[in-house]
């Protein structure tokens, strides 16, 4: 049985190749590339399994790295109205990449999102399928975001478990990089 750690990298390279699927299929509708910034204006909390990933990659990167991540970080949120995510840096890249949470790996992709007694909607970012809209895309480009939820919090419960965490407890981004 895998570790709680191993299955969180297990179902980031599930939504990977999710995301490579739909951009194969739909790439004409796509506008994600690297320095396209637009989803990375918010600032994130993440669970304690993603904490944990994200904390190791930061401890592996150079001290030189790792400085400037902590300073991005520390930076103060100049426009609320658009915050900043803390690992963004100036050039509108994601410092912290590799190790990234779930949702910025899901967001761009058609999504499937249910709120309490009400129909399933399906969106995505608002520069991705601007044609059709995202339910035009394939079913099966379409991600499930209660099943994505559900998947992390189980996986998220497993290392709260092994390792005396708070379970469904969040870490905020900016705190963890500085």
């Amino acid at each position: 049985m895998p570790t709680p750690i191993e299955a969180y990298r297990e179902l980031c390279a599930r939504v990977d190749a999710f995301f490579a699927r739909v951009e194969a299929r739909h790439g004409g509708e796509m506008r994600c590339a690297a320095g396209c910034d637009d989803c990375c204006h918010a600032r994130l909390s993440v669970t304690g399994v993603e904490a944990a990933v994200i904390a190791a990659h930061v401890a592996a990167m150079a001290p030189e790295a790792r400085a400037h991540v902590a300073s991005l970080a520390a930076r103060p949120v100049a426009d609320a109205s658009r915050p900043r995510c803390a690992a963004l840096d100036d050039d509108g890249r994601c410092t912290i990449y590799d190790a990234r949470p779930l949702v910025c790996r899901s967001h761009g992709v058609p999504i499937r999102l249910r709120a309490p007694g009400t129909l399933p909607v399906v969106q995505a970012c608002r520069l991705n399928f601007t044609a059709l809209g995202p339910e035009a895309a394939d079913a099966d480009c379409v991600l499930d975001q209660q099943t994505l939820s559900a998947t992390l919090l189980t996986i998220d419960r497993l290392h709260a478990g092994e390792t005396g965490g708070e379970v469904g407890g969040r870490v905020e981004l900016a705190d963890l990089l500085r």
